[in-house]
């Protein structure tokens, strides 16, 4: 009977020759079967896949009548191997004919046999399939063979991730893990793209499986754990990991993981039985990810995440390999995929080539989404598992409109799509069009469409979607994307072409907003419990007037004397919005001194979306030249819902009856002191939720630029006054209990509106 030290590793050294010899596909495996089986001193061994239509079938067998190969299919669940396949467990049996779930399939011949032991073949916790060995004789197998076997059975998921296997796949079928799959997610912008995955995080290609020296191998994994857990204990010096408690979270999960004796001593183990370490990591983590997969505890599953990032770190480390997609060269339409990322890093990418992306854990109101959108992406989120079942290059259908993924689709879903393409360039034609027309509703109501930017390559959009200026220029992105603080000049550079590019039209600046989920990593901040609520914004920028007083300085340099219209972000109390007038006031002054140009008119508005200055607007709006609506955090403070959490995020509906009242009285009370307001949140992106606000009386909406078109086309085909009137019932609950969202729906429907 063959050991970890002895048999595995003769085997190993079988299976790599078998790898570089010419042999066709079927050839390959039938050797393949036959070395495992002489190596184990077995009767019998084969090994089934899974195809996409959920059954195994046998793909090749040394032992069973060979007639039953690409024949003999089992569903999950069905008989032991159907077992091993819905439990990703190994089953180890004196006499298979007595487990409860035995099924014998007469074709195979296989009644004669008795001891049984079949392992899960998996990759990256996919299920790909199940090797059996088995004898004549009533035994168990012991641990060194059933080890083995799962060594075994790692070489055979990296040979079927390959396409050589694929011309055995029966016409009309495939197997499961190049099948086509659907996600149902959320969509965060509209549009379709038919791209190409470009996984963020990268798996890294193994090519050597088998150790040639085993206290080599050993070596490596030392040194490579070493270097892991000191980059790990140097992140938690890093700013970015000190200003939020949900990633120094995670970082505590992966040193944890990092020392934890029992996954080392596991990926040892698959060393000593003669894996290199590269693929003893591979092993354990598939293992691990497999039964990690089944609990219940939802714990537990989410820190698989945290394992699956850390094990990857390790294998990069080994490999070397440490570079992300971004670093090459992206293919046409790519389509990012990652499990999270931040702003900063979707900005890396060669934005010529990007079509979408595609996020595993991100809410509509995350700022990952909201430059997304403002790039023009195709974005889609809560797309799980999409990291774990995709590969590089693999074909994939986005529809943001419906927050639906299709990865590897099959002809007739891309061809529905390829239609539906075509009618979307058609609308997009049909957005030119309307561009030089005013947004004047069938009843006369003129609505300002503006537009939210926060990159010179988002301003740029403004001639093509007819949006009558910006109604909010995120200056942080400037601060987010780069890797110091920047200078006053470099300030001044991107203030002045963003006005240029304007050509006189208006444009918001809003006054630097960081902190929070919008990391800034040069700079160091205290570690916080609830960040959102924490040291950011304004809050930040009173308490550094260094950093406030050098963007106004920037500001009223780049304005050369035209008017400027500046945006107070994150007003909590009306003091705070005076002492940052007192700031821009002294800088003006300064200028004047000096004989410098100030700008002919400056307006300083405040953006509202801390509810408690919901209850002194009469104290504020005498004060301000103008207000905003910042939506998506007004929404998560009234809800008391995180916008980065994707469990939360949508747990309540933004234009649901409370939330409407709160928008409502802040228009109502701009309409007393004659105060211009826009709402400049993510809310006025989407179709019945811009009908929602115009409906309560708001006349200024900011937008992603891909919004523009859709907006306007609904402007224009929308009698106004009497969806006021039915909204002022239902804000008085006068119209049962029917939702804000239905009664809009229902609206749009009977008056045939676009949306």
């Amino acid at each position: 009977m063959p050991n970890k030290t002895g048999g595995t590793r003769i085997l190993l050294k079988q299976l790599r020759e078998t790898l570089a010899e010419p042999l066709a596909s079927q050839q390959r495996l039938d050797k393949i079967v036959d070395l495992i089986a002489k190596n184990m001193a077995a009767d019998v061994c084969s090994f089934y896949v899974l195809r996409g239509d959920g059954a195994l079938e046998l793909f090749a067998t040394c032992g069973l009548e060979h007639s039953a190969v690409h024949n003999t299919t089992l569903r999950l669940g069905e008989g032991i191997v159907g077992l091993i396949a819905s439990e990703a467990k190994t089953i180890n049996i004196a006499d298979a004919s007595t487990h409860p779930s035995y099924s014998y399939k007469p074709e195979t011949g296989e009644d004669r046999f008795h001891a049984f032991l079949g392992v899960p073949v998996l990759r990256a916790g996919q299920m790909l399939g199940v090797l059996v060995v088995q004898n004549t004789q009533i035994r168990a197998y012991n641990e060194d063979e059933a080890e083995g076997m799962q060594i075994t059975a790692t070489i055979l998921a990296e040979m079927l991730s390959t396409s050589e296997f694929d011309a055995l796949v029966k016409p009309g079928s495939d197997i499961d893990l190049r099948r086509s799959r659907t996600i149902r997610a959320v969509g965060f912008s509209d549009g379709i793209v038919i791209g190409q995955v470009v996984l963020h995080d990268p798996r890294v290609v193994i090519t050597n499986f088998v150790a040639d020296d085993i206290d080599e191998e050993m070596a490596r994994l030392d040194k490579a754990l070493r270097s892991m857990r000191v980059s790990i204990d140097d992140m938690f010096s890093h700013t970015d990991m000190q200003i939020s408690s949900q990633h120094r979270e995670i970082l505590e999960s992966y040193r944890m993981f990092a020392h934890d004796r029992g996954w080392v001593r596991r990926i040892r183990e698959a060393i000593q039985g003669g894996l290199t370490a590269e693929v003893a990591v591979e092993r354990v983590q598939n293992d691990t990810r497999a039964r990690m997969m089944r609990q219940s505890d939802v714990y537990i599953r989410d820190r698989l995440h945290d394992l699956d990032d850390l094990a990857n770190r390790l294998l990069r480390t080994l490999t070397g390999n440490g570079d992300s997609a971004k670093a090459f060269d992206l293919p046409d339409n790519a389509v990012i995929v990652a499990r999270t990322m931040g702003p900063a890093e979707l900005l890396e990418y060669d934005r010529s080539k990007l079509a979408g992306i595609v996020l595993e854990e991100a809410a509509a109101t995350s700022h990952v989404a909201i430059v997304a959108r403002s790039l023009g992406l195709v974005a889609i989120g809560g797309a799980s598992p999409a990291v774990s079942i995709c590969e590089d290059g693999d074909e994939i259908i986005l529809d943001g409109k419906l927050g639906i993924v299709h990865l590897r689709p099959n002809a007739d879903v891309k061809s529905v799509y390829i239609d539906k393409q075509k009618l979307s360039s058609e609308r997009l034609a049909q957005y030119a069009k309307l561009r030089n027309k005013a947004a004047i509703t069938k009843d006369g109501v003129e609505i300002d469409l503006l537009q939210n930017s926060g990159l010179l390559s988002d301003m740029r959009a403004l001639d093509e979607t007819g949006a009558k200026g910006v109604g909010l220029f995120r200056t942080e992105l400037q601060f987010m994307i780069a890797s110091k603080l920047p200078s006053l000049n470099e300030q001044i550079e991107l203030y002045s072409k963003a006005i240029e590019i304007a050509d006189k039209r208006q444009i918001t600046f809003r006054l630097l907003d960081i902190g929070g989920d919008k990391v800034v990593p040069y700079m160091r901040s205290m570690v916080e419990e609830n960040p959102a609520m924490g040291w950011r914004s304004l809050r930040l920028a009173l308490d550094r007037p260094g950093l406030l007083r050098t963007q106004i300085r920037a500001l009223l340099k780049a304005a050369n004397g035209s008017e400027l219209k500046l945006l107070v972000p994150m007003v909590t109390e009306t003091e705070e919005f005076c002492l940052t007038k007192e700031v821009v006031n002294k800088e003006v002054e300064r200028k004047e001194r000096l004989g410098e140009k100030i700008p002919s008119k400056i307006e300083l508005g405040a953006m509202i979306e801390v509810p408690s200055i919901l209850f002194e607007l009469d104290i504020l709006l005498p004060k301000v030249d103008f207000i905003s609506i910042g939506s998506n955090d007004l929404v998560q403070f009234l809800t008391a819902t995180d916008r980065a959490n994707p469990q939360v995020a949508n747990k309540y509906d933004a234009i649901a009856l409370p939330r409407l009242r709160a928008l409502k009285h802040i228009v109502d009370e701009a309409k007393k002191y004659n105060i211009p307001l826009t709402m400049c949140g993510e809310l006025a992106s989407r179709p019945l939720e811009a009908l929602a606000l115009m409906a309560i009386g708001m006349t200024s909406l900011s937008m992603g630029s891909s919004s523009v078109g859709p907006i306007k086309e609904m402007v224009l085909s929308l009698e106004l006054d009497p969806l006021k009137k039915i909204m002022r019932k239902a804000l008085k609950n006068k119209l049962s209990q029917t939702p804000v969202r239905q009664i809009l729906k229902n609206y749009v429907q009977s008056r045939n509106i676009s949306i």
